[in-house]
């Protein structure tokens, strides 16, 4: 009987069209989270790319600490979702150096996004993770390193 790959199946939720972006909002000079609804698209190098308006809450919280997570849900389809994949990343997100670069890949993950990509304040941004959180199934959980996700 074959060994279950985890960090294969945890790879394979990078791929997910929508995630859960959690990022740090000061209100008041203390820290909450803040989760925003982002379409992210994988680079070449396995790193996470992301469309974001600068005048968003969440680019604007980045823009002041990196510090993110990102929750990857396999589970939307499920009738009982605790029994499904996730995989929450955790990281800094940061304005990505290759605009050109990741305007192309992230545009053939999301066609759609071709008609706000082009407005002046929204720019690539990547999510580099140090450390992943795969949920395989209600108690299944295994902490991967980001070699093992970018394989």
């Amino acid at each position: 009987m074959n060994k279950p790959d985890h960090a294969a199946e945890a790879r394979a939720l990078l791929g997910m069209p929508r995630g859960s972006l959690g990022s740090l909002a000061e209100r008041e000079g203390k820290l909450y989270p803040f989760v925003s609804l982002v379409l992210p698209a994988l680079s070449a190098d396995g790193e996470i790319i992301l469309l974001l308006s600068d005048l968003s809450d969440h680019a604007k919280n980045l823009q002041r600490d990196p510090r993110a997570s990102l929750l990857m849900d396999g589970t939307l389809e499920l009738k009982e979702p605790l029994t499904g994949p996730r995989l929450t990343l955790v990281g800094e997100v940061s304005v990505s150096p290759d605009q050109k670069g990741d305007r192309e890949r992230y545009l053939k993950a999301h066609p759609e996004a071709e008609m706000y990509a082009g407005f002046g304040d929204f720019r690539f941004y990547r999510f580099r993770f140090f450390e992943g959180l795969f949920v395989a199934g209600f108690g299944r959980i295994f902490r991967l390193k980001p070699e093992e996700l970018k394989e």
